[in-house]
């Protein structure tokens, strides 16, 4: 681009910044989340209020192929983007004209489907002269629990999806530091190839965790504690173990119990979780622990978590079910704290597929 037009681009996003924090009005973002399979839109008041949060979701279309297919994903991002965009300005009543800046999930996830909202998201802020702001996937994860109660700092986040597992440690806004992630399957992609050797649909989490609430947890299965003070994770020995199990009992001729066998399987992976939390919140002084990402919609950790929580005297958050999973809200409401802090992000932005989180 014209470092001239460049230029002007940049000297009106400033005035208008500095014009509105000045005015003391609301702030009014515009959230958009296309990393992996949901199209979403949301606008957010002030970084807590949900004026509305769109998701045209894709789950039905990727079901039959047992996960996610990038392409199809990005092109039914590109066909939803704008209906979506609409939609969530109509449900909160207001229009671009209203809307003070625009933030958007840069990484990680599928490059394809992040540059779809990443272009829209570039298209707005030139067309209107408002700050476009880059947001990680993980930290609009994070910034969910904010949309419900005020952060205390410092803090302990367990952030449980699909593709990642993490106990990030917080010391103030827009600070993050990972103290141990997986070191090969995610949560999120244990329970989905878990769920698959069960017969059961995708998404395969709350399918495992409907069933396992129906057994009981009698199958012996490992728990992957790793070094002693090692704060990182590992299901690939769990999802192994399981499948390990369900071939033996097949050459034996006897049949396991499927509740039993996915009771099983929870209590170890939420065992691990929250152990492993408590003792990292224990260890650092944390004021709060949060609960974020896709699997924080596991009943089963939700309960054994606000159990440890309450045993310790540590308050937990832990996000509605619909903030749980991908959403424009936690997005917005994260980019309210860049945006208060003038970070912005120049037309150049792009989609990174492996954004670390200490890069925010």
């Amino acid at each position: 681009m014209n470092k001239t037009y460049t230029s002007r681009y940049e000297k009106r996003i400033q005035q208008k910044y500095e014009a509105h924090r000045e005015s003391g009005a609301p702030t009014y973002i515009l959230g958009i989340e296309t990393s992996c399979d949901e199209t979403s839109a949301a606008v957010i008041r002030d970084g807590r209020e949900v004026l509305s949060n769109v998701i045209a979701s894709q789950a039905d279309i990727h079901k039959r192929f047992g996960g996610v297919v990038p392409e199809v994903a990005s092109r039914r991002h590109v066909e939803n983007i704008t209906l979506t965009i609409e939609e969530a300005l109509i449900e909160a009543g207001k229009t671009l004209d209203d809307i003070q800046a625009i933030a958007v999930t840069y990484g990680p996830g599928l490059v394809g489907a992040l540059l779809v909202g990443v272009a829209a998201a570039k298209a707005i802020s030139m067309a209107r002269g408002i700050p476009l702001i880059g947001v990680h996937h993980i930290a609009g994860h994070i910034y969910a629990n904010r949309l419900v109660q005020e952060m205390e700092f410092p803090l302990i986040a367990l952030v449980v999806s699909g593709g990642h597992t993490e106990l990030v440690w917080m010391k103030e806004h827009g600070q993050f530091e990972i103290l141990g992630e997986t070191r090969d399957d995610a949560a999120g992609e244990a329970y989905d190839k878990v769920a698959r050797a069960l017969n059961l649909p995708y998404p395969g989490g709350p399918h495992i965790d409907r069933l396992a609430h129906e057994g009981e947890a009698n199958v012996p299965l490992p728990r992957s504690w790793l070094e002693p003070h090692s704060y990182d994770f590992s299901f690939s020995g769990l999802k192994s173990a399981v499948l390990n199990t369900l071939h033996n009992a097949a050459q034996r001729g006897e049949t396991i119990e499927p509740a039993n066998l996915a009771a099983s399987f929870q209590d170890s992976v939420t065992e691990v979780l929250v152990e492993k939390t408590i003792r990292a919140a224990g260890s650092h002084g944390a004021k709060q622990v949060l609960l974020a990402g896709g699997v924080a919609a596991n009943r089963g950790l939700r309960d054994r978590l606000q159990a440890r929580c309450e045993a310790e005297g540590i308050p937990l958050v832990i996000p509605p079910f619909t903030l749980c999973t991908d959403n424009a809200a936690m997005i917005a409401a994260a980019g309210f704290i860049k945006y208060e802090k003038g970070q912005f992000e120049g037309l150049d932005l792009n989609g990174v597929p492996s954004l670390s989180l200490s890069e925010q």
